[in-house]
């Protein structure tokens, strides 16, 4: 039967169950994270929490495209990672937030089911603050601003986000680090207060000052720069079993000290 055929009365259909369940079983296993040997930048690490710099190019959890190579089967490869959340089958054990593949930096994953529970109220409530470095096209005229502009997915593409009146929610502030008027740039610190897809770089492509190797929201191509200047630099949080606030950091790649002096 070929794809868009349209049934009739009479016409006779016979299933191949032996066959889709072989190619089920085949599906789900592809899917089920498995263990991988993959080095981890540890940042910090007990018997509750784990933090990893993670660097541009990995995916944070196997998805459509992306089985293997990912942050999650790197941790299911760590001896130290000893989560049990919702058992083998979970694609995402630990992960607490995610960043974007070209975006590096600090990520807080949680190694036991109280801990993620816990983190992610905490995510939910707005009361873990992320710092991010981002560096811009253009002189940003503003010392300190807020953008606070919803959005949705776009309706003509849906790997991509855009600002729409109907969409949820978004609200980054930023304040000027450095600017280079030289090289036309400015480095900014970036705190999102919501954590929607894609936010910090639709929003300050919004404003008119996109980030460097951003090409997917109108940033310009950067011959050395094969990824989005943008770089998760340190995380505040109530640390899940001890209850002390913590703040850890994670350094800039050396792809992007060249912007800045100040060496995050």
């Amino acid at each position: 039967m070929k794809p868009g055929h349209k049934v009739k009365t009479g016409d006779n259909i016979e299933i191949d169950l032996e066959k889709l369940e072989k190619e089920s079983f085949a599906e789900r296993d592809r899917k089920i994270p498995k263990g991988e040997d993959i080095s981890l930048d540890i940042v910090y690490e007990d018997d509750d929490i784990l933090a990893v710099n993670k660097p541009a190019g990995m995916v944070v959890h196997p998805a459509c495209g992306n089985y293997s190579g990912t942050l999650v089967n790197a941790l299911l490869n760590y001896p130290g990672f000893t989560a049990k959340l919702n058992g083998p089958k979970d694609l995402r054990p630990g992960i607490v937030h995610r960043l974007d593949k070209d975006t590096s930096g600090i990520m807080l994953i949680a190694k036991t089911a109280v801990a993620h529970r816990k983190l992610s109220k905490q995510l939910k409530n707005r009361t873990i603050i992320k710092k991010y470095i981002a560096v811009v096209k253009g002189i940003v005229e503003l010392d300190e601003g807020i953008i606070n502009a919803p959005i949705s997915h776009n309706k003509k593409d849906r790997r991509r986000m855009a600002i729409e009146e109907e969409g949820k929610e978004a609200i980054t502030s930023y304040h000027v680090l450095e600017r280079n008027k030289e090289k036309n740039f400015t480095v900014l610190e970036v705190m999102p207060k919501t954590g929607r897809t894609h936010q910090i770089r639709i929003h300050l492509s919004y404003i008119g000052h996109p980030i460097l190797g951003d090409v997917f929201y109108n940033g310009p191509h950067i011959a050395g720069l094969s990824r989005q200047a943008l770089h998760a630099n340190s995380i505040l949080f109530i640390h899940p079993v001890k209850n002390s606030p913590m703040e850890l950091t994670a350094p800039l790649p050396p792809e992007l000290k060249n912007y800045t002096h100040r060496h995050c």
